[in-house]
Order: C-alpha cells, then structure tokens, then sequence
C-alpha cells in the first residue's frame, strides 16, 4: 500500500496531464504550449519531492516522494508526446 496509495493518487492528475497534452497536439498548437502541462508536472513533481524529502520525513514522506516520481514518470510520457512528430493521415 506504501507505493499503491501514491500511484492511485497520481493515476488522475497523470492521466488528464496526457490527456491535455494529446488534445493540444492534436490541435496543432506551439510546441510550447504543448509542452507546458509537462513543465508544470515536473515542477509539481520537484515541490512534492522538496515536502517529502526536506519537511515532512517518515513513512508519510516517503508517501510524498513516491507521489513525486510517479508524477514525473507521467511528465517524461507527456514529453515524449509532444516530442513526436505529428503524423498527416490521407
């Protein structure tokens, strides 16, 4: 439960953040704005894992620092989304 609980938690946020980031590919938008859901990801990521790591401590911290890596492991997967090229279908 210690690494089910955070991956539960980040399952929602990680999937809307893809999800954002599929819509604003499939939008054709700048590569900036596309990108943008994964920035912020990682900055969320990197607080999470400052509050786990540096405040928090224990058990209740590690909780903190799982949250973060899963968090960042949906980051690099919405990254890797806007990194691929957009595909033209006939």
């Amino acid at each position: 439960m210690m690494i089910g609980g955070p991956l539960l938690i980040a399952l929602v946020p990680g999937v809307l953040v893809i999800l954002v980031t599929w819509l604003f590919r499939k939008m054709k938008w700048n590569k900036v704005v596309r990108m943008a859901p994964s920035i912020l990801t990682v900055i969320t990521a990197a607080v999470l894992f400052y509050i786990g790591y540096g405040e928090v401590r224990g058990f209740e911290g590690a909780g903190y620092l799982f949250l973060s890596m899963f968090l960042l492991l949906f980051a690099v997967v919405s990254y890797i989304v806007v990194k691929k090229p957009v595909q033209q279908f006939l």
